[in-house]
């Protein structure tokens, strides 16, 4: 099943989901039909100027969600929390989708709203998928104290285009599922839930700011897509060490413009970027495939066992095998 929508002030997303199923909405969800799953999307008008979507279903066949920038962009800035880290794109007009690893590490997006967008939910699987949109004058504000000093929030309140990554942690998940499980209605309920809003923004921010303090290069929406395109190249396989020489040729960027605009978007260099991947995985292979420390080392191409256990204590803080017994 695909969806299409385009994105902006005003826009009532849940009401062209009900009409794409042809299913009534029931307040402010929309209650997926048995035919297609199970679970519900929910829509919450926090305020004028900031309102949040919560996507938790289960999923017979594949659905695609596709987004696309309005004739004449507002300033809009959406922040995607994708809770159990699936597939995610962004594409240009005329151009293939490029697809993600399953084992993403990067899953908080913030994107300016003139970029299209593709996300790809997988059948038979949980999915947790929460939207933030804020209006740029209302986030502008809010970052007030730090936007003048710090060029990243200067970017994504100035009301250019932009796309930012950032990976979840846990306090970022412990919030995302108590705005899950919320049900309260009374007159408070929208106060919690700019509370809990405002919340999200503080973490993610106090995460993004943790990045060098460098001018943000100007990018458009095809850097973005040859990013993407080395991305998906630098993820494809796991076991072989991505070089930056053919990177360079397949984004047609000098080494400095590849490396600068990939930090940029993605919080790490590339090297980097492979490497959390990498331990992402391993975890992965030794929690849910029964190989064994050995196995899951040589398949991720580490011929020196030592040198393996030593890169997953670094990320994970327990050594592969403590963690293949962890309960």
């Amino acid at each position: 099943m695909e969806l299409d929508f385009i994105t902006g002030k005003g826009h009532n997303f849940l009401a062209d989901f009900a009409n794409k199923l042809n299913v009534p909405l029931n307040g402010d969800r929309l209650i997926l039909p048995a035919s297609m799953g199970e679970g519900s999307v929910r829509k919450i008008g926090v305020e004028a100027d900031v309102h949040l979507l919560i996507h938790h279903y289960r999923l017979k066949e594949e659905f695609v969600l596709r987004r696309f920038a309005p004739e004449n962009p507002e300033g809009l800035v959406t922040f995607i929390f994708h809770s159990n880290e699936e597939l995610f794109s962004v594409t240009t007009e005329g151009q293939d989708n490029i697809h993600i690893s399953r084992h993403n590490p990067s899953a908080i997006q913030i994107t300016s709203c003139n970029l299209n967008s593709v996300t790809r939910f997988p059948p038979k699987t949980d999915i947790y998928f929460t939207v933030v949109g804020i209006m740029t004058s209302r986030l502008a504000t809010m970052l007030m104290p730090i936007r003048k000093a710090n060029n990243l929030v200067q970017t994504i309140t100035s009301g250019t285009t932009f796309l930012f990554y950032e990976s979840m942690d846990g306090e970022t998940h412990k919030v995302l599922k108590q705005i899950a499980e919320y049900t309260v209605e009374d007159d408070l309920n929208k106060l919690y839930y700019m509370f809990k809003i405002q919340e999200l923004l503080y973490i993610l921010f106090r995460r993004l700011l943790r990045r060098d303090a460098v001018p943000q290069q100007p990018v458009n929406k095809l850097d973005i897509e040859k990013l993407f395109a080395v991305r998906a190249a630098v993820l494809a396989d796991l076991s072989v060490p991505p070089q930056l020489s053919e990177l360079c040729v397949m984004a047609g960027m000098s080494e400095t413009k590849l490396k600068k605009l990939f930090k940029q978007v993605f919080g790490d260099s590339i090297y980097d970027h492979f490497q959390k991947a990498r331990m992402e995985e391993a975890a992965f292979l030794l929690k849910n495939t029964g190989r064994s420390v050995g196995e899951t080392g040589y398949e991720l191409g580490f011929s020196n066992l030592s040198h393996f256990s030593r890169l997953f204590e670094k990320h994970h803080g327990m050594t592969p095998k403590k963690f293949s017994v962890a309960g």
